[in-house]
Order: structure tokens, then C-alpha cells, then sequence
């Protein structure tokens, strides 16, 4: 994978125009999800994302804010998808397990030459769901379920994601503070 120079950033938007954005960074992973929640999301056989430090991800003016939807995943928590407020394309979306700290770009929704820049996908996951006629390219790393990003991920992702860590882990802080001051509250009401 090489770096993307910060002069040229990867642009998409939705089907219709209305919401444009800018990645400023090459992706972390491209992952190619198989999971049933994916392939039902999309319509599709399987989801293509680009994961990347959100900050790398903005929205082009006049683009409003996308509209977003909580949507089922197999961990139980639901991911947060960002869709065009006018046509409703996903463009993208984030999960539990960081928040809003880090952005899963559909890979479809990137401009032709965009698409072609990010590359083939990193990983295939949760491929114990993928439709039996699909066949993958020859040595495509694939993954039954999800993956360790260790043994996935090349040197300077891994690199970019730990230098970003410490954003990541004051997120989850801050949401457990908030969950927890939440309980507190549903406990004083109880009493």
C-alpha cells in the first residue's frame, strides 16, 4: 500500500451528489465483509470498506450532514451508518468499537479514480457467510470471522494506528464515564 500525498486527497460522494467528501490519508485496511448484516446493508454479496483515522475524513461544502442510522452487527452493538440525508447512500460508517475516532468508507462510493488508488482489499472477513458462488482472487488473505490486525495489517498502518491510539482510548473513557454516570441516574430514579 503507499502513502497517499496530502495534496491529493481521495474523493466520493453519495449517488445523487449531494453529500461529497474528502479522504486525506490512505486507508488503514480495506476490508471486503462478508457478514450476512453487510450483505443485507448493501444489497449485495459483500460490503467494501475503507478504515481510516476520522480526522482524514471530511465533508466538501455545501454537503450537509449525513443522516445517521443505528444498523445491527454480529457483536450485538450496533455500527452507525452516515447516509446522504437526500438519496440515502451509505457513504460511511462507525463502529462500537471506537466510536466516532475512526470511519469505515464505502469503498463504492469513492470517485472511479479514487477506487482504483485505495487498492485491492487488505483482508476478506467473516467469510463463513460469503455466498458459495463468489470465488476470491489467489492469495487473498481470508478470514472465517474477524482478524488480528497484527497479523494483517502492514508496517505503517500499525505505526499510524498507535500513534492514534491514545484518541481512541480517550473515547472509550469518556463513553464508560457517560455510561456509567447514565446507570446512576437510572439507579436514583429506581430509588
Amino acid at each position: 500500500m503507499s502513502s497517499l500525498v496530502p495534496e491529493t486527497p481521495l474523493e466520493g460522494g453519495c449517488a445523487c451528489g449531494h453529500i461529497r467528501y474528502c479522504m486525506t490519508a490512505h486507508p488503514l485496511a480495506i476490508h471486503c465483509c462478508h457478514c450476512h448484516h453487510c450483505q443485507r446493508e448493501t444489497g449485495s454479496a459483500f460490503a467494501l470498506n475503507a478504515l481510516l483515522e476520522s480526522p482524514h475524513l471530511t465533508l466538501q461544502p455545501p454537503s450537509p450532514a449525513p443522516v445517521v442510522i443505528a444498523t445491527p452487527t454480529l457483536s450485538g452493538t450496533p455500527q452507525r451508518v452516515a447516509r446522504c440525508p437526500r438519496c440515502y447512500v451509505a457513504v460511511w460508517s462507525h463502529y462500537s468499537s471506537a466510536g466516532e475516532t475512526m470511519a469505515f468508507v464505502r469503498v463504492g462510493t469513492l470517485d472511479p479514480e479514487a477506487k482504483n488508488a485505495v487498492g485491492e482489499p487488505t483482508v476478506h472477513i467473516y467469510c463463513e457467510s460469503k455466498v458459495g458462488w463468489m470465488g476470491l482472487p489467489e492469495g487473498a488473505r481470508v478470514c472465517g470471522e474477524y482478524y488480528d490486525r497484527r497479523e494483517v495489517w502492514g508496517r505503517e498502518s500499525l505505526e499510524r494506528l498507535e500513534r492514534y491510539w491514545p484518541v481512541i482510548v480517550e473515547w472509550k473513557e469518556k463513553k464508560e464515564k457517560e455510561m456509567a454516570e447514565a446507570e446512576g441516574k437510572v439507579e436514583q430514579k429506581e430509588e
